[in-house]
């Protein structure tokens, strides 16, 4: 959580400071770039024959079946699965839009809360992410992908947004139209994935987000030289 000497103030992060953030968005990213990479040899059967993809969803994707009577592949599966599913995705483009998405919206998280901040928010929009695919999720459908985190991290730079506009009297028509944009998004990727989008976890990642943001960082802060 970051440190004001007085409302409203903004400080930035000491070189290292900024080299621990970079590090650890850097590290995340190759961390999910490395699993993609070992499935997709193992899709082409390159080293690897076991159907590793597979597996590899059946022990670490989220399967809302687990919450109900289905059989779990080791006694804590239906607790990990929580966290696990958001390190894997369904292929390289799933990977590659996910990964630059993390990159830009990370770094502008950090600048507000930092490194620990960051940790707080995208860990509590994973969970999120995974409860809202817990509770709305129509059918049993395996679920992997950042992208519930992502909407946490969209969701607490709009939640600062509010807040900041709100304190200092400018107007919130820019956090709601965001919000539209992003609601707007979501339907036309639900119509292009014939129904297979997960907004489930976008919508419990995206309030997750929202709430972690006011509790990390509640107090408004001026934009740029303020």
């Amino acid at each position: 959580m970051p440190e004001h000497s007085t409302p409203g103030s903004k400080e930035y992060p000491s070189k290292t400071g900024r080299t621990a953030q970079v590090l650890l968005l850097a590290g995340l990213i190759a961390l999910c770039c490395l699993i993609e990479v070992v499935l997709q040899l193992a899709d082409r059967e390159i080293g690897i024959t076991a159907p590793l993809r597979r597996m590899t969803y059946d022990y670490y994707g989220f399967w809302p079946g687990l919450l109900k009577d289905w059989q779990p592949n080791f006694t804590a599966q239906p607790y990990t699965m929580f966290f696990t599913y958001s390190f894997l995705h369904g292929g390289l483009t799933h990977l590659a839009v996910n990964m630059m998405t993390l990159w830009s919206l990370g770094r502008a998280v950090m600048d507000r809360v930092g490194a620990w901040g960051f940790s707080l928010l995208y860990t509590g929009a994973i969970l999120g992410g995974a409860l809202g695919f817990a509770l709305l999720a129509s059918n049993l459908r395996p679920m992997v992908g950042a992208s519930g985190a992502l909407f946490g991290l969209a969701g607490a730079l709009l939640a600062w947004a509010y807040v900041d506009r709100y304190t200092y009297r400018e107007g919130l028509w820019p956090v709601a139209r965001a919000i539209l944009g992003l609601a707007a998004l979501n339907l036309v990727m639900w119509w292009a994935m014939d129904g297979q989008l997960a907004w489930e976890t976008h919508l419990g990642g995206f309030v997750a987000g929202w709430i972690m943001a006011l509790v990390v960082d509640p107090r408004p802060q001026k934009s740029e030289d303020a």
